[in-house]
């Protein structure tokens, strides 16, 4: 369903340190700044980018909006938000932990936000 995601930030150096992190966890590559200086992640099909926005105004985040990454187990969710804290992220919401999903399903969730306070997620789908 969907092409790309891209989410704003004011340095794209800090960005990219935090992503690298957080997605290595995961193991997606090391992003690859282009020429306009966007950090690029490419992994499994998706893409997944960091831009400062080309109106010039500050990055903000959209309150509602939550982007979530795929965790092979619970272990690594929490790997991720760890690793997403030791990099100037912000553990949020509950701990990590298993939540009851609809049609009786079970995941394993774990919040935080980066840097520029965009909502990120790593799940889990046990079973």
């Amino acid at each position: 369903m969907f092409s790309h995601v891209i989410l704003g930030a004011d340095d794209i150096a800090e960005a990219k340190r935090f992503y690298d992190a957080v997605l290595g966890v995961l193991g997606v590559p090391e992003g690859v700044v282009d020429e306009w200086g966007r950090v690029f992640y490419a992994h499994a099909g998706g893409r997944f980018g960091i831009t400062q926005p080309i109106n010039g105004e500050p990055a903000s985040f959209g309150n509602g909006s939550t982007l979530g990454f795929l965790a092979a187990s619970p272990e690594q969710a929490d790997a991720w938000q760890a690793a997403g804290v030791a990099h100037g992220g912000t553990a949020i919401e509950d701990p990590p932990g298993v939540r009851h999903a609809t049609g009786g399903r079970l995941l394993y969730l774990a919040y935080l936000r980066d840097p520029w306070g965009n909502k990120l997620c790593a799940l889990h789908r046990i079973g």
